[in-house]
């Protein structure tokens, strides 16, 4: 549909509305006036990863167009553990463990939303730790229906399949609530965003402000982002693709990004870079060969908005490197390039390792895969008949063993 407010326009051009609650009466208010919204982050580990990433361009682009954005770093709840999404209940971190991990995560904020301005990072442990627990609950307890709870797919889920879901999470929700219900009153917060799973939260959140304060709020969610192939994306087989530069190179971050299949380019243009609409477009339709073009533009857009123009220049040109020649540094893995004619040759792991001259030998290129040291794509290769079939659709494959051996093979 058509927005008349700029912010809703471009979030929706880009693909980040999946639901809403009456998101036209909020289309008209934002028309006439400056509003604050809030997402809400978990600090279940000492850097935000690429999963945390589309809400922190949502903050952005609400930021952007002149609205305040709260970035709510949950301090408290995560003291308690959100069941969202989750199949198992998650491990209790201490205070101390969470106030370390904030303070390497508050630095990533500052990135994507304007804190010198009208933006800000606030943490829920500032009211959440002086609730008095038997007045919570008679204040607020009986707003918010177990019936209700049970309805939310989040949870539904876990109980569908049996998993365990403890008293202690269903708090969770409650204290959700009670979070937009606060900054609802203290800071005239009438929006939250957040992911697909904390559709519930979220609609707890918009009814306790109803019933407590008599007002209007709303709700945005985003889909799921996932990779072409259904797989979650921010997942590799080294784990999760990390914000912070002491968690990941800026290098490697950039390669996650040159790496992505080419069914995702478009879609993750939208959502991860602010590159304007018409040169998505254009980007969009580049096929084959060209479309490198735009994973380059698409690794180093994303780069230089997590990590800063400078990081992003140094990536792009140890890549080009890496992909374009054969300098070596102490920065960069031996590089070795060959091309290869399907139709001439055997197209085995094996004889592409022997081509690249990567390996010595071709009973060692055997063991190294056999003990899982030979990565195409940068997934571990796991195929058992040594077939690179499966990749003779690309115009060129990456084989690394190791960190300090790669070979580009370039199919003809």
């Amino acid at each position: 549909m058509k927005f008349k407010s700029d912010f809703l326009n471009e979030i929706d051009a880009r693909g980040f509305i999946y639901q809403n609650i009456d998101i036209e009466s909020l289309d008209q208010i934002i028309l006439k006036n400056k509003i604050s919204g809030y997402i809400g982050f978990d600090i279940t580990s000492d850097s935000l990863h690429v999963g945390s990433l589309i809400q922190l361009m949502l903050l952005h682009w609400l930021d952007y167009y002149g609205h305040q954005s709260i970035a709510l770093i949950g301090g408290g709840t995560t003291l308690i553990g959100d069941p969202s999404g989750k199949d198992k209940t998650r491990k209790i971190l201490t205070k101390i463990q969470i106030d370390k991990n904030i303070n390497n995560i508050e630095k990533t904020f500052s990135r994507f939303i304007n804190l010198n301005e009208n933006s800000l990072i606030i943490n829920n442990y500032d009211w959440l730790s002086s609730l008095n627990y038997i007045d919570f609950l008679r204040e607020f307890g009986s707003k918010i229906t177990l019936n209700k709870m049970l309805t939310f797919e989040s949870v539904k889920s876990r109980l569908d399949r049996e998993q365990p879901l403890t008293i202690l999470e269903f708090n969770y929700m409650l204290l959700q609530a009670y979070d937009f219900l606060h900054l609802n009153k203290n800071y005239n917060c009438i929006l939250q965003m957040g992911g697909s799973d904390q559709w519930g939260n979220i609609l707890s959140g918009v009814d306790l402000i109803k019933k407590i304060n008599s007002k209007n709020s709303f709700g945005i969610t985003s889909p799921l982002i996932t990779n072409s192939d259904g797989s979650k994306m921010g997942k590799t087989a080294d784990g999760a693709v990390w914000l912070n530069r002491d968690k990941i190179s800026s290098l490697d971050f950039f390669q996650f990004w040159r790496n992505v299949n080419d069914n995702d380019v478009s879609k993750f243009l939208y959502l991860f870079t602010k590159l304007p609409l018409k040169e998505i477009e254009k980007l969009s339709i580049l096929r084959n060969e060209e479309i490198n073009e735009a994973k380059k533009i698409l690794a180093y857009e994303v780069t230089k908005l997590v990590r800063g123009k400078e990081d992003a220049d140094e990536a792009l040109e140890i890549a080009n490197n890496i992909f374009n020649s054969n300098i070596i540094d102490e920065r960069l893995p031996n590089i070795s390039e060959k091309k290869l004619n399907l139709e001439d040759e055997i197209f085995t792991i094996v004889d592409a390792i022997d081509k690249l001259d990567l390996v010595k030998s071709r009973s060692e290129i055997k063991r190294l895969i056999k003990s899982d040291g030979v990565r195409v794509n940068d997934e571990l290769y796991k195929n058992n008949n040594l077939s690179l079939k499966q990749y003779a659709e690309l115009n060129e494959i990456k084989i690394s063993i190791g960190k300090k051996k790669i070979g580009i093979l370039k199919i003809l």
